[in-house]
């Protein structure tokens, strides 16, 4: 599965996924966590501006897939949040846009 290039769908009505498909689903996401009913990972940057950049290629990301995340922003980091408020919990889209949101950053 290729959650690269894939694209959000429309959740209503949709229900959470299971354990078993989140944990199978976040084997795909190096660092992000689940808390409670949330995918979650911070994001370090080198500085202010860098952590800014991220944040708005984050916002575009939002706006092209209809899936926006919480983030809290910081000096150098900015935390990131989905879930999916219309199913109470996880969908396939907060793990589509965790993808987007990894693809963001220079491989190492």
């Amino acid at each position: 599965m290729n959650l690269l290039e894939m694209r959000c769908e429309a959740q209503h009505g949709a229900h959470p996924l299971s354990a078993q498909t989140v944990t199978e689903l976040l084997s795909h996401l190096p660092g992000w966590h689940v808390e409670g009913i949330e995918l979650v990972k911070t994001f370090m940057f080198a500085d202010y501006y860098k952590t800014m950049a991220f944040v708005n290629a984050m916002a575009w990301i939002a706006h092209a897939e209809d899936h926006h995340p919480d983030m809290s922003v910081h000096y150098n980091r900015a935390v990131v949040r989905f879930s999916t408020h219309d199913a109470g919990g996880l969908t396939l889209n907060d793990f589509i846009c965790a993808a987007k949101a990894e693809a963001l950053l220079p491989v190492a």
